[in-house]
């Protein structure tokens, strides 16, 4: 019972405080003397703060607040993608603390190399994290590919098949799909919108699917393989073995070609480019394409173009968004809305945090320790 009030109040806390405790006994039909009591653990805990005069709905004098405190606790968020190694610390008032990114090539690698240099990166941060005075109470690890429990079942760009990831952190620890967590960095720290399709940008392509503020995996935990949309049937061999997939048009290698960088291509395209104008037209047409299929199948309101798409959106909205229109336009009134990410290349590693700090909202006992 204990562990589910402290829940109940350090939920109400984030999603609507900060509260007196008077005003949380009122908001959770729990008792004052409980309420008080359970507010004295989490400060213990370092979870939250009181601080500042506020009416808790009561006549008399104004009541103390009680709001999640960015002091004490963090979660780090982790990210391994084909082209970095990233690391990100994270308060629970999911204000970035502290952010590593390491520039690599991880095409094609050793498992056990690289997975040692994300140690080596986890131990400067932590240590970093306690220099600032933050404890670290949980880690969530972002990868391009399906994954099954704490196994990396496969990631194709990375050369990876059933990779066992542990040993990263000896605290509490997830790992999940990149699009999946950069939907979730969407959904809490970018437009905070509860129902919409997050596209995600890479040499691959992934997306998200947020419904009511959740993920939709599927059964296998391979919903949102949206770079493998057929979009130009018998086309060019695509590395998953089918032809003509979004991917071989869209993805990062189609877009950047002898260019080594997403900034290299924005400042051709600049500068007027004419080949780098065409590059974005081709990617944002086979976009349009495959886009149109999800929404027949998925009717989402909303679009978010993530990942190196998000910098590339002011070439890529028009394409696009005439794309979805024209084949769209019998079937519903208007397509979905098409918008750039808030959160940009950094949506999975901040989703991997949040994740974390999630589970603390969740579960403040056992996370906790309390």
């Amino acid at each position: 019972m204990r562990a589910r009030n402290l829940a109940v109040v350090l939920a109400t806390i984030h999603r609507s405080g900060p509260h007196t405790r008077a005003a949380l006994a009122e908001l959770t039909g729990l008792t004052k003397t409980t309420v008080s009591s359970l507010v004295a653990d989490l400060l213990d805990a370092g979870v939250v703060t009181e601080g500042g005069a506020v009416r808790g709905g009561e006549r008399g004098r104004p009541g103390v607040a009680v709001s999640l405190s960015g002091d004490r606790v963090a979660t780090l968020g982790l990210e391994i993608n084909i082209d970095y190694l990233a690391a990100c610390v994270v308060d629970l008032t999911r204000t970035v603390r502290l952010r590593r990114t390491i520039p690599a090539d991880n095409r094609n690698s050793d498992p056990a190399r690289i997975l040692a240099a994300l140690r080596d990166l986890v131990k400067e941060i932590t240590a970093a994290s306690e220099d600032a005075g933050l404890r670290i109470i949980g880690a969530a690890l972002a990868v391009p590919g399906t994954v099954e429990g704490e196994v990396l079942r496969s990631a194709p760009h990375l050369g990876w098949r059933d990779v066992r990831v542990s040993g990263l952190v000896d605290l509490p620890f997830a790992i999940d799909n990149e699009a999946n967590l950069a939907a979730l960095g969407e959904l809490w720290f970018g437009s905070r919108e509860m129902d919409f399709l997050y596209v995600s940008g890479e040499i691959g392509i992934g997306a998200g699917l947020v419904v009511g503020g959740t993920v939709f995996k599927g059964t296998f935990g391979l919903a949102g393989e949206l770079g493998h949309v057929v979009v130009v049937p018998d086309g060019p061999l695509c590395r998953c073995g089918g032809r003509g997939c979004l991917e071989v048009y869209a993805g990062q290698d189609a877009l950047l070609g002898d260019l080594p960088s997403v900034p290299g291509l924005v400042a051709r395209l600049e500068s007027g480019d004419r080949r780098a104008a065409e590059a974005c037209e081709r990617a944002g047409h086979a976009l349009g394409v495959a886009l149109t299929s999800a929404v027949h199948l998925l009717d989402p309101g909303r679009i978010v173009l993530g990942g190196i798409f998000a910098p590339l959106f002011p070439w890529l909205e028009g394409p696009v968004s005439d794309g979805l229109g024209a084949r769209l336009g019998q079937m519903r009134g208007a397509p979905p809305a098409l918008v750039v990410s808030g959160t940009g290349a950094d949506a999975a590693v901040l989703g991997a945090a949040g994740l974390i700090i999630q589970q603390i909202l969740a579960e403040p006992v056992q996370m906790l320790g309390l």
